[in-house]
């Protein structure tokens, strides 16, 4: 199954808005297991994304060549 999303990260005004979104909505005990099931289940696919990259920095190697 292809996903949208290539990486976990998501801005905080985002997570912010689906926040306020969901406020107030009442769940089951059952449905909120099935909620947990299925996000753990999508996360565990979606890679972590590298935090150098994240911020376009390069980390300078010696020259031994270590970092």
């Amino acid at each position: 199954m292809e996903y949208k999303r290539q990486y976990r990260d998501l801005p905080d005004e985002v997570k912010q808005k689906i926040s306020a979104s969901t406020k107030g909505r009442a769940k089951s005990y059952d449905h909120k297991q099935h909620i947990s099931q299925g996000m753990k289940k999508y996360w565990s696919s979606v890679p972590s994304r590298d935090r150098n990259q994240k911020n376009n920095e390069v980390e300078p190697l010696t020259t031994d060549g270590s970092m």
